[in-house]
């Protein structure tokens, strides 16, 4: 869909800009706190299902969830009848209720948004799993969120069935099956659930509408250590869909009765990324979400082409391909007039070539977010041309830099990034102890990364204090691996880092200690690993070392292997 009233946005976005540049008000304060350059938006105080739902009207015909491969659809009037129903099913048939937990597990498709709201619709709290993930991965997340029911599909299943085993739950799956799959022996047919005509949806009448229960239910690793579940209420996430309309940094537009942006969604639904940004608030404009399972090179091309996509949700490796693949043209990309990346830096080369390959008034716009603040903290506004920067802060947030001793640092100094805003999350589930070390007493979300912030409030990040690893884009947390590593019969101790790789932007290297007397390998090491953990979790190296390096109070020194080794 190509970008309406092309001179009048080109204006509003020149003016916009020019507003930045000219810094017309100062955006930093006297205490060093900054601003964004976008006046606060009112936060409706709805629970996310009635935010999505209170423009319904206006695009119930229009298509919502639509799957990329066989073309299955889903209008909104289905998507909010279809989730009505299962709601009413959780409430009569499973005895959901209230703040109880119902469990994801499912590649993207257009029953993903079924589930989601559904769920929401009746009261409960939603949490994802990912879909590649290994029984001791899937039992470690069952154990930390404690759900009622699983949402799986074929694929998911056994995983699912033994994970449970593992956690000593015994809870009903439903799951989603493609036409002439056969339902796995145990389960609830979804299809069956939805289209009972006759279920009784006056029962969600009852539902408790408050904006500060717990909606969505994820999983970050936080600063550091293992997997915590992040807790986002309903009033955290519908503050972040207003930000992200803000003037200036609103790049989706609402549907009309003849118009309709078109997204392709690649990037996982488990993640808060992929079911805040692309699925949830895209849901609320009205537009068309594109669903695909995975990436796979010509299905990607062909849906952008098919689908007629306006906006393209990136990571950097999807951005690298798109820019270099030779089987991507520029007439592929003719309908495209935003590029929104995010997860991890992304070479300047590959974004002036993917520029190249696209219409000219084309945006590229880099956003930066977490987890914990539901997920967007900053945003690059329309028309934006730094693009080694992540933005300015969303409306209603605020940032500061502080040093180690959390004094807050001035214009270009780099330290630690915080942030404050209606976004931030209520905390750790269960972890009061992270919780407290995450957020400051009076609000401020430590990020854990290295960041600069500029006179006119453009945030650079420049590195990450937080030792997690990003592969591909993905968080992997050594502790994690070390725990795993640590199971091993020949392991005594062990310390994971990142290390640079010109693939996937960094790899996991082990540093083990072999207990006196034993023996092993590093393949075996590895063999050992890849069968726990998901694919881009796996270690990449191994070094043997005599003792790791450590601090008084025994916590490992990673920065010190890593610069003596990496």
């Amino acid at each position: 869909m190509a970008r309406t009233n092309f001179g009048i946005k080109n204006v509003q976005r020149l003016m916009f800009i020019r507003s930045l540049s000219n810094n017309p008000r100062n955006l930093w304060n006297k205490d060093n706190v900054v601003s964004s350059p976008s006046k606060d938006v009112h936060l409706p105080l709805l629970t996310v299902n009635d935010f999505i739902w209170q423009n319904l009207e206006k695009w119930a015909d229009k298509p919502a969830m639509v799957c990329g491969i066989t073309n299955r659809t889903y209008t909104y009037h289905q998507l909010y009848k279809y989730s009505r129903r299962f709601a009413a099913k959780l409430l009569t048939q499973f005895n959901i209720r209230e703040d109880d937990v119902t469990c994801i597990m499912m590649s993207n498709n257009p029953e993903y948004a079924v589930a989601t709201l559904g769920s929401l619709e009746a009261g409960a709290t939603v949490t994802t799993i990912n879909p590649i993930y290994t029984v001791h991965e899937v039992q470690r997340q069952l154990i930390l969120s404690s759900p009622k029911i699983i949402i799986g599909i074929p694929e998911t299943i056994e995983i699912l069935k033994e994970a449970c085993k593992l956690a000593k739950l015994n809870i009903p799956i439903i799951t989603v099956t493609s036409t002439g799959e056969i339902l796995p022996n145990g389960t609830i047919s979804y299809h069956e659930l939805i289209s009972d005509d006759h279920v009784d949806t006056s029962v969600l009448q009852r539902v408790n509408k408050d904006i500060d229960r717990i909606a969505l239910l994820p999983h970050s690793s936080g600063t550091t250590g293992l997997p915590k579940a992040v807790e986002l209420v309903h009033r955290t996430i519908v503050a972040n869909f207003a930000q992200q309309n803000g003037k200036g940094f609103k790049y989706c537009k609402s549907a009309t009765e003849s118009s309709q942006e078109s997204l392709l969604a690649v990037l996982p639904f488990y993640h808060i990324y992929g079911s805040g940004v692309i699925m949830l608030h895209k849901l609320s404009m009205g537009a068309k979400v594109v669903t695909l399972p995975k990436f796979e090179k010509n299905t990607f091309l062909n849906a952008i082409k098919m689908q007629r996509s306006s906006i393209l949700h990136l990571a950097p490796p999807l951005a690298s391909f798109l820019a270099t693949h030779s089987e991507c043209k520029k007439e592929d990309l003719s309908t495209v007039h935003t590029y929104i990346c995010g997860a991890a830096p992304l070479p300047k080369q590959d974004i002036f070539r993917l520029l190249d390959k696209s219409k000219s008034d084309v945006d590229f716009l880099q956003i930066y977010g977490l987890t914990e603040v539901s997920p967007l903290a900053t945003t690059a506004p329309l028309g934006f041309k730094n693009y080694a920067t992540v933005g300015l802060a969303l409306p209603n947030t605020k940032l500061r830099i502080v040093n180690t001793k959390d004094e807050s640092l001035g214009p270009n100094e780099v330290g630690e990034l915080l942030i404050k805003g209606p976004q931030v999350m209520k905390g750790y589930k269960d972890n009061p102890e992270a919780t407290k070390a995450a957020i400051t007493d009076d609000g401020w979300f430590r990020s854990g990364d290295l960041a600069s912030i500029d006179q006119n409030g453009v945030v650079t990040i420049c590195d990450r204090i937080k030792e997690l690893i990003k592969v591909k884009g993905f968080q992997v947390a050594p502790a994690e691996l070390e725990s795993v590593l640590k199971e091993h019969s020949d392991v005594l101790d062990v310390a994971v880092v990142g290390v640079p790789d010109s693939k996937t932007g960094e790899i996991p290297k082990a540093f083990v200690v072999v207990k006196e007397g034993r023996s092993i390998n590093s393949n075996d090491l590895k063999q050992f690993v890849e069968e726990r953990v998901a694919a881009y979790k796996r270690i990449g190296d191994v070094m043997f070392v005599d003792s790791l390096p450590r601090n008084p109070s025994g916590k490992i020194l990673r920065r010190v292997l890593k610069e003596k080794y990496a």
